[in-house]
């Protein structure tokens, strides 16, 4: 995964439900034991002969996302809009 401003991590799984489609990206050695939820609308392109999936934000608004815990978050609609306005306010 790609950031406009540079790597976040990879893909752990993703949704696809047409309603709250999001992928969880496990940012790995950047911040390490750190998983985000980012909406899906967020995927500016994919690259697939580099197999990869840029998104439409910076390294920052990953890095201060809402911090996702599998198990806990998955099914918790709160959360996922949680998220969603996060990055639908990243500009203020």
């Amino acid at each position: 995964m790609e950031a406009t401003d540079g790597g976040i991590g990879k893909v752990d799984r993703h949704t696809e439900d047409v309603d709250r489609s999001y992928l969880v990206v496990d940012t790995g050695p950047w911040i390490l034991g750190h998983k985000v939820v980012l909406p899906a609308g967020l995927v500016d392109r994919v690259d697939r002969e580099n197999e990869t999936v840029h998104v439409n934000c910076t390294k920052k608004h990953v890095r201060e996302s809402p911090d996702f815990e599998a198990g806990q978050n998955e099914d918790d609609i709160t959360f996922i809009r949680l998220v969603e306005q996060y990055y639908a306010n990243r500009h203020m």
